[in-house]
């Protein structure tokens, strides 16, 4: 079975393996020991504190176990509120008119302003699954399962909710976006810009962004064809987005462009769908065609997994070994909503 758990220290040495292989461009999640470490720690200390007055800058983590070998092969994680502490930054695509009656011109221009919109918001983040395990509605679960934690501890998070998608950029983790904007101005490689933001060293943003206005028809195609755009390796978890009711709204990733999506909490659809049933330990099964994202009730055991499930009368039967891996006992709840549709498994 397939089983979402929060993070410990233990998970370390296969999380350091797991960010070897994300490449440029993922920057919350990078190689480096005392980043990771930290992530850890901070993902173990939100989890053990009780409920707070409002979100702040707690980072729940979570891992994605094979039962069977016992090794972690994804991880997911939510930020509960941006920007409290430092500057969260991205570009907005705004339009402006250049007009001239007498000369019969009437130019549009898209323009990108500095942008601190979304501080506050609940950041989904950190998504990443093992390319040999992109399959059997792994990575659906993996993103998904967040919002069965979110559902059960509402008051944790905000009202709205983010997504920063990783942009285009090539084989050698070359960026057009960066390469017209960001390298005249901070004179490193994006690989290297991604991996000074991915480990926290955040302040040369504020000392070196362009803080004007910027008139995107002033940069290369090249550099306009990716604004908005994400990573192909970024489209399945776009779709579930997407499908989740996240919407782009012409904010981007100030170092590739990559777009920023974001969905009113209550209106994502799995948290809206979700629902507490109670729970029958039997080895008399029902069958079903539906596979569901169910997970028990419980902060710092939190557990998650997706079963074929029947619902009746709010109750639904799972089996004692599965019970037992979702940390679930006879007669206890636990919250439940349909995985997906075929189209988003992977």
């Amino acid at each position: 079975m397939m089983i979402i758990r929060p993070i410990n220290q233990k998970d370390y040495e296969r999380l350091y393996e797991l960010a070897e292989k994300t490449g440029t461009g993922f920057t919350s999640l990078q190689p480096n020991e005392e980043q990771l470490k930290q992530k850890i720690t901070v993902s173990e200390t939100a989890i053990a504190m009780d409920e707070p007055e409002s979100p702040g800058e707690e980072t729940y983590l979570f891992v994605l176990e094979d039962t069977a070998t016992h090794q972690v092969v994804g991880i997911c994680g939510v930020a509960a509120a941006v920007g409290l502490s430092e500057p969260w930054y991205n570009y907005h695509l705004g339009t402006l008119v250049h007009s001239s009656r007498e000369l019969k011109v009437h130019n549009i221009v898209h323009t990108l302003r500095l942008s601190n919109d979304h501080t506050g918001y609940t950041e989904l983040c950190s998504l990443f699954l093992d390319p040999e395990y992109r399959h059997s509605g792994n990575g659906s679960l993996l993103s998904k399962s967040r919002y069965a934690f979110m559902a059960q501890f509402p008051n944790r998070f905000g009202k709205q909710v983010c997504a920063e998608m990783r942009g285009v950029s090539d084989d050698e983790g070359r960026s057009p976006f960066w390469e017209a904007l960001g390298r005249p101005f901070f004179s490193m490689d994006f690989s290297h810009a991604d991996y000074l933001t991915g480990i926290g060293e955040k302040v040369f943003i504020a000392e070196l962004m362009p803080k004007h206005l910027i008139y995107t028809n002033l940069l290369p195609e090249s550099a306009q064809a990716v604004i908005g755009e994400v990573h192909e390796n970024t489209r399945p978890a776009l779709r579930m987005l997407e499908n989740e009711g996240f919407r782009y709204e012409g904010y981007v990733d100030i170092f590739d462009a990559g777009p920023t999506v974001t969905c009113h909490f209550d209106d994502i659809r799995a948290i809206r769908a979700s629902r507490e049933v109670k729970v029958k330990v039997t080895s008399a099964l029902p069958s079903s065609d539906t596979t569901f994202v169910i997970s028990n009730t419980l902060l710092k055991d939190f557990r998650c997994g997706m079963l074929p499930l029947v619902e009746s009368n709010g109750t639904v039967a799972i089996s004692p070994e599965d019970a037992a891996e979702l940390k679930l006992n006879d007669g206890d709840h636990a919250r439940i909503f349909e995985l997906s549709s075929g189209s988003e498994q992977q």
